[in-house]
């Protein structure tokens, strides 16, 4: 019998149980919270998520992971990387300086925001130089510590490694583009060895640092940069012991790196493709000495846990290191909160479903597996076989229909008839569109109206016919003011819509959709992915109403609007009993038959959103080049039934582009919009390196900031584009839809927009 295993967790959800961070710290934006009582707040979810992890049977809880915003942006506070132009405001206020680096101010942008790894997490990207200087600034880190000890817990401090946060860091403006951040590593080893010091002193046994970057492919330099790092911070004489952790993929070349490094432990994914950290384990002889804190507890998707698989590897495991410890795979910040929560569902589909609640008590039963014996969890294991039979023999699994369908599907199928220079030409007669047109990325402004509607029609108090006239009023005042701003392509706004995924996901067949199932995107913006459960079907038409009514208001093109097959996987909890393509097939089926019914009724342009096509690229180069193939396949399948003269848009947004240029012109789009005004058009530049022949719409106006650009700062954005597209081959429009701005900023910035594009048409000179 082994030594009793700890159960743990690297993070889990901030917002509540009914999003209480979101209320605060947006109330504190609006004036009406004090910065008191946001702390106050923050301070309360954390003691109540510390006390709810020790209940569970806990023998260590985090801390440190709970964020305001985003642990990155966190992480910058805490080494004293504050960007230039915000250093008044955070040495003025240093909340309000925080907030202007996550979201700008009018005067001042904020930080670039990009996907963390292949999640749907948005972190905030640091920004460095050859002339930063880091300087500890580990409060938040040890008042943290100190409010879980006083409250008598086990805390272990969880902060992101050196080294992956110089690997997540981009060059500052100004700074040369080949600058390396990882240059910087001996300037900012320091400073982690003084925060260690300083964590040590405030009682911390043991501290976790995070080096998810090794779980992708990485060149010697960075492996060295590891190594050094850990044999520096190891060496130190006074530090409390040291957990390395990764997650997401396996560890691959860095394992034999950290397994050697003077550390205390390393915490390992066992889940998905990390499952192969098992075999690389036993090949470097294990862990000898160390502590191992074993992620075998899937925690990014919201199935239960096969106990006995898990306990398989467990028991592997236990010959491989000196102690092992049980935990989720990565923080649960990734998972919503309860699934008891959710008595909508079906209680036999709810059965099937663990969230961080559930998920926690797995952990803690497998963790008592392996310490007292699989007799003592014997009726946690019967439940647990019963309960994934139950889901693999459910009708909502599997319809055959789908299955024939899908298998019958041609080479043929997914390629347009004509070629791009054919298609062009049709189009440009069709559309009959200026230089440098006009559009929005799809959504407008999601008014406190329109959500109130929507309440009272779940409630009863409206019946069906009051809320479609609230719905056609908005979009006729939607359209009225793309008109007045002088847009060219229009949209219809979407007000109909609660979320891009949601809302299709509530009309197909095969997907489940929660109530409380929400989880952090990035800042106070919480998503509510659907449950992917079983084979996709399209009952009946989705979009075809609204966007027909549109258009018969308004003699411009009004584009029909869609979310992308990868994108509807990589937004919903996606089913994990067959493989990643096959599901992305069948979406892309029923998306197919609602473009040509679209097409049917005179839709001209169809925008099909891909804006997760990057984000759910696998980590290790060796698995992207089979992704990428059926990836791109689901697209153009869903897309590729229309005629030539039928203009198919896509839109991608916050995530690094440079990787997948080749796949993006195989999408075989006609026009694609993309994210780019944080990052200053830099997109725009590497599509012109790679070739990319087709039209595109670089954004100018950062949605995600409440700040109006001008119509300078657009003019010179477009100008910047022009630099490296062609005129004839570029658009206008903002990086990502509008719904989460107010309409005091949407039209005054779309204004200014099509003011730009005017300009720029014109030749006026910068």
């Amino acid at each position: 019998m082994t030594e009793r295993s700890l159960a743990t967790v690297y993070g889990y959800p901030r917002q509540g149980a009914d999003r209480e961070l979101k209320k605060a710290v947006e109330g504190y934006w609006a004036g009406k919270v004090s910065a008191d009582e946001l702390h106050e707040t923050a301070a309360r979810l954390r003691r109540a998520a510390w006390r709810e992890l020790a209940d569970a049977g806990l023998g260590e809880v985090p801390s440190g992971d709970f964020s305001l915003y985003d642990h990155v942006l966190d992480t910058s506070v805490m080494v004293g990387a504050i960007p230039e132009r915000h250093r008044a405001a955070v040495e003025a206020d240093a909340l309000d300086g925080y907030f202007a680096m996550a979201r700008g101010t009018q005067d001042v942008a904020p930080l670039e925001m990009t996907k963390w790894f292949d999640t749907n997490y948005h972190y905030l990207v640091p920004e460095l130089g050859p002339d930063t200087e880091f300087t500890a600034n580990c409060v938040k880190q040890v008042g943290e510590l100190n409010e879980a000890l006083l409250q008598g817990h086990n805390p272990r401090p969880v902060l992101v490694g050196p080294v992956t946060y110089l690997l997540l860091s981009k060059p500052a403006p100004g700074v040369a583009a080949d600058f390396d951040p990882l240059s910087l590593l001996d300037k900012l080893l320091p400073v982690y060895a003084e925060i260690l010091t300083f964590l040590l002193s405030a009682g911390a046994e043991w501290v976790q640092l995070d080096e998810p970057a090794f779980a992708q492919d990485q060149p010697k330099a960075a492996l060295d940069a590891l190594a050094r790092a850990y044999r520096e911070l190891g060496a130190l004489k006074q530090r409390p012991k040291i957990l390395v952790a990764t997650y997401f993929d396996r560890l691959g070349d860095a394992l034999p790196i950290l397994a050697a490094a003077p550390v205390n432990g390393l915490g390992l994914d066992f889940t998905g493709p990390a499952a192969a950290n098992l075999d690389d384990l036993a090949s470097a002889g294990g862990l000898p000495g160390k502590r191992l804190v074993a992620g075998v507890v899937d925690g990014r998707n919201v199935w239960i846990n096969d106990v006995e698989r898990s306990l398989s590897t467990l028991g592997t495991l236990l010959g491989l290191a000196d102690r092992v410890d049980v935990a989720a795979s990565c923080s649960l910040l990734h998972v919503p909160y309860d699934a008891t929560l959710e008595t909508g569902l079906d209680p036999e589909v709810r059965r099937w479903l663990a969230f961080a609640r559930q998920k926690t008590a797995e952990i803690v039963a497998l963790s008592r597996g392996i310490s007292k014996g699989t007799n003592a969890i014997a009726d946690l294991i019967g439940d647990n076989q019963a309960a994934l039979r139950s889901r693999a023999a459910s009708p909502l699994t599997t319809n055959q229909a789908v299955r024939e369908r899908a298998a019958a599907v041609t080479d043929a199928d997914a390629r347009r008839a004509g070629s791009y220079g054919e298609r062009v030409d049709a189009q440009r007669a069709r559309l009959k569109l200026p230089l440098l047109p006009t559009t929005t990325i799809g959504s407008f402004p999601q008014t406190n109206e329109l959500r109130v509607a929507r309440a009272d029609l779940r409630a009863g108090r409206i019946d069906q016919a009051t809320y479609d006239e609230r719905i056609a009023a908005e979009i006729r005042q939607v359209l009225a003011f793309q008109e007045e701003a002088g847009l060219d392509v229009l949209v219809h706004g979407e007000p109909e819509r609660n979320d891009m995924v949601q809302y299709f996901a509530e009309r197909l067949d095969g997907y489940v959709a929660t109530q409380h199932g929400w989880v952090q995107s990035y800042g106070s913006r919480y998503v509510r992915p659907p449950i992917l459960a079983g084979d996709i079907a399209r009952p009946q038409p989705m979009t075809l109403r609204w966007t027909t009514y549109a258009q018969s208001q308004t003699s411009k093109p009004v584009k029909g609007m869609l979310t992308g097959p990868v994108t509807m996987l990589a937004w919903s909890f996606v089913r994990d009993d067959q493989p990643l393509g096959e599901t992305a097939r069948q979406v892309a089926l029923a998306l197919r038959d609602e473009v040509n019914d679209l097409e049917a009724a005179g839709t001209a342009v169809v925008q099909v959103d891909e804006p997760a096509l990057r984000e759910t690229l696998p980590l290790r180069a060796a698995d992207r080049p089979s992704y990428l193939e059926w990836a791109t396949e689901a697209f153009r399948l869903a897309t590729s039934g229309v005629r030539d003269d039928t203009q198919i848009h896509t839109h991608m947004c916050y995530a690094e582009f440079g990787e997948i240029l080749a796949a993006i012109d195989a999408l075989d789009a006609d026009v694609i919009s993309l994210e780019a005004a944080r990052s200053h058009m830099e997109v725009a530049h590497e599509l012109a390196e790679g070739g990319y022949p087709r039209e595109v719409g670089p954004g100018v106006y950062d949605i995600h900031s409440p700040r109006v650009p001008s119509t300078d700062e657009i003019e010179r954005l477009l100008r910047e584009g022009l630099a490296a597209i062609p005129v004839e081959r570029l658009w206008g429009n903002p990086d990502c839809g509008l719904k989460t701005r107010g309409w005091d900023e949407v039209r005054s910035s779309l204004r200014n927009l099509t003011e730009a594009a005017r300009l720029v048409r014109e030749g006026r000179d910068g």
